[in-house]
């Protein structure tokens, strides 16, 4: 039985085996977290549950996990936000940041202890600008600071970024944040000045009165809890537009080491074949399916049963057709637990069956957590114990393998109850 796990990796654009950058069985994972200034939407859940399902079948495999997960609670539109709605930034980050943790029991989302937030680590996200400066990849432009991507040899490595059609012209991008799949050809900036604007928000630093950007604060987040290198870091597809060579480009210029050998990135939930957004008013929450008549174990199966890196539609049909194969697995486990038999002898190759059922799960689960057909392959094996038991019969003891073989199958899904 094989247990490398193979993972497709964004960076090479290939599938390869899954090694830690040291010797052993330890993994330093970071997985970007949300931003604190809005509810998130099960298309932010989906990108949560694969990292979840990584994590849990990492430690499956025997490693142990070391994970950073953030809150991003200072950027423009949280800041935008608050002034409008006339509330401080944490009456409006606070009540967002619970619903996610409700969310997450809910959905059994395991999350480490500490998340740190951007607001934590300002102390750290300046030493960072202050080397970048010193470097000279960094400098100041009035009361901001900005990083020049041409300073940086590798700029744009994960993306694919043609530099050659990068501007020579000094062109500065100042919001945290901008829409769509696109790319600022210019410097991005790290250090915004105080501005009136920004009513309180602002910390007192030797940078000077002002806030950290939204492209400083994770590489701040991930080296105060986790230091400079890591082997895996995970995101939604969206982070590939700017934001994650953004973090690639200071932690590599800032300690000269390869910042991460995976980079993982899950695509997007679809409600009526678009992506969820405010202005199309196709969002879905997961109150909503709560709603509806949905537990949270059907959400959890339905947002995991399709691979991650593939676009999911949600519709009531899709739903229900999940619940239902669901719903079936369960009850079949439940009857495999039992230990009553027929009559006569037990089945002699019962435990073959239940050893095959575990081997179809790994070797799916390997080749880039395949989780569909995993289920697909541990649903079919379980269909076909729970015939032989009940025709032929099961030994107590097989009864008893293929229900533990199910639970540990079970510690990486967590569908089965």
């Amino acid at each position: 039985m094989s247990s490398e796990l193979y993972l497709y990796n964004t960076l090479t654009r290939r599938k390869e085996r899954f090694a830690p950058r040291e010797k052993g069985k330890n993994v330093k994972m970071f997985t970007c977290g949300p931003s604190i200034y809005a509810w998130p939407h099960i298309g932010n859940y989906r990108t949560f549950l694969f990292e979840d399902i990584l994590q849990r079948y990492m430690a499956y495999l025997g490693y142990t996990v070391q994970r950073v997960i953030n809150f991003t609670d200072v950027e423009d539109k949280a800041i935008r936000q608050a002034v409008t709605t006339g509330v401080s930034l944490e009456e409006l980050t606070e009540p967002v940041a619970r619903r996610f943790m409700t969310d997450c029991r809910l959905l059994d989302i395991a999350l480490p202890k500490t998340i740190p937030r951007s607001s934590t680590c300002v102390e750290q996200a300046v030493y960072l600008i202050e080397k970048l400066m010193k470097k000279g990849i960094a400098y100041r432009h009035g009361r901001d600071i900005f990083y020049d991507p041409l300073k940086f040899k590798d700029f744009g490595k994960l993306f694919g970024l043609d530099m050659r059609r990068w501007p020579k012209k000094k062109v500065r991008f100042r919001k945290d944040t901008y829409p769509g799949k696109r790319w600022n050809r210019g410097d991005f900036i790290l250090w915004k000045g105080r501005r009136k604007e920004d009513g309180d928000v602002f910390w007192e630093t030797p940078l000077g009165e002002g806030r950290p950007a939204w492209n400083i604060q994770d590489p701040a987040m991930i080296t105060g809890h986790m230091g400079y290198t890591t082997d895996i870091w995970c995101g939604g597809v969206d982070n590939l537009y700017r934001h994650h060579d953004y973090n690639i480009a200071v932690l590599e210029a800032v300690s000269g080491q390869t910042l991460s050998r995976f980079w993982l990135h899950g695509e997007h939930v679809l409600a009526g074949k678009k992506k969820m957004s405010k202005s199309t008013g196709n969002i879905v929450y997961v109150q909503d399916l709560l709603d509806t008549g949905f537990r949270p174990h059907h959400i959890r199966f339905f947002l995991i049963y399709g691979h991650f890196q593939k676009q999911i539609d949600i519709n009531n049909n899709k739903l229900h057709l999940a619940r239902g194969k669901l719903d079936t697995l369960r009850d079949i486990a439940h009857r495999l637990k039992s230990e009553q038999a027929r009559p006569g002898n037990a089945f002699p190759g019962a435990a073959d069956r239940i050893r095959q059922m575990t081997v179809a799960f790994e070797t799916r689960m390997n080749d880039n957590l395949d989780v569909k057909n995993a289920f697909d392959a541990v649903y079919d094996s379980a269909v076909a114990l729970c015939k032989i038991k009940n025709e032929t019969g099961l030994a107590p003891e097989d009864c008893r393998e293929a229900a533990r073989e199910l639970r540990r199958i079970d510690s990486v899904w967590r569908v089965l109850g």
